[in-house]
């Protein structure tokens, strides 16, 4: 019975060493990915995945961990928080990386005039007005100004763009 409880023991103690080697994720996955948005880290804590690339049903991480079921099985519950951003309709929501992105992904443009969503003023390659078509929000991509189609309701796009 000696023998077999050191037997036992040292089973036990292989286990725990064995479990210790095994490369443990990051309790925190935030990262920030290309062109300065929020992204999820991948078990190799070096690649950094967009979150609107997380649960798109393409693996972006080597060992597929930006598609697991307990992280996308009941979306956007599931989640992690920081790769969410809520829309005003409290039904509605998007990837954290889609909020002050200058396009309508809420459909009511919270996501990118709501208070809640904190963004800057129209960046250098957008041009502030009130724009016509239902895709953008208080602003709209330079490369649109002056190529004779409307996208603003004073013509500002066409005239002093």
């Amino acid at each position: 019975s000696a023998l077999a409880l050191l037997v036992l023991t040292a089973a036990v103690a292989s286990a725990v060493a064995a479990l210790a080697l095994l490369p443990r994720a990051p309790e925190n996955r935030l990262c920030t990915a290309p062109n300065n948005r929020t992204g999820f880290l991948c078990d190799d804590r070096v690649t950094c995945v967009p979150a609107s690339w997380v649960c798109d049903r393409v693996s972006n991480c080597r060992n597929g961990e930006d598609e697991q079921e307990q992280l996308c099985s009941d979306l956007p519950h599931s989640l992690p928080g920081y790769l969410v951003f809520y829309c005003s309709n409290p039904r509605s929501w998007v990837y954290a990386d889609q909020r002050c992105n200058g396009m309508n992904d809420c459909g009511d443009c919270s996501d990118e005039s709501w208070s809640s969503a904190a963004c800057p003023p129209c960046g250098q390659e957008w041009w502030s007005c009130s724009p016509v078509h239902f895709e953008f929000c208080s602003c709209i991509p330079r490369r649109l100004c002056r190529d004779g189609i409307q996208h603003c309701l004073g013509w500002s796009d066409e005239f002093l763009c």
